[in-house]
């Protein structure tokens, strides 16, 4: 059975890697999450434009956004109450390593591309 994964950034540009994140944990058969502010869909999936408005239990979060912007997501990020952050290349926060830490949240520099691509999600 897939994991519950919020995709923060999601983008409905297919050069995007977080397009590309949502499609390889859809064919892995994951249930994604996206979210964005400006959108209402992405790949047939309906945006979630708030973290907020996740009410969900949630398995993973992957982070698609930079740093400045993740510094004032992360008390919602840990609200969600994850077992795991990956933050993808460019999305590094210490911040958000910081507020995952303290909740004891897993948090992990990585590209869920990868890690999916290597079994190792």
């Amino acid at each position: 059975m897939g994991k519950k994964v919020v995709v923060i950034g999601a983008s409905n540009k297919p050069e995007r890697y977080s397009y590309k994140a949502i499609e390889a944990l859809l064919k892995n058969g994951h249930e994604v999450i996206p979210v964005n502010p400006a959108l209402k869909e992405v790949q047939g999936i309906k945006v979630v434009n708030k973290i907020a408005d996740i009410k969900e239990k949630v398995d993973t979060v992957s982070l698609y956004v930079g740093p400045d912007r993740l510094a004032q997501m992360a008390d919602e990020i840990v609200g969600l109450k994850p077992k795991r952050i990956i933050a993808n290349p460019g999305a590094e926060s210490d911040v958000m390593r910081e507020a995952a830490e303290k909740n004891k949240i897993e948090y992990v520099e990585a590209c869920t591309l990868v890690l999916l691509a290597t079994g190792q999600f």
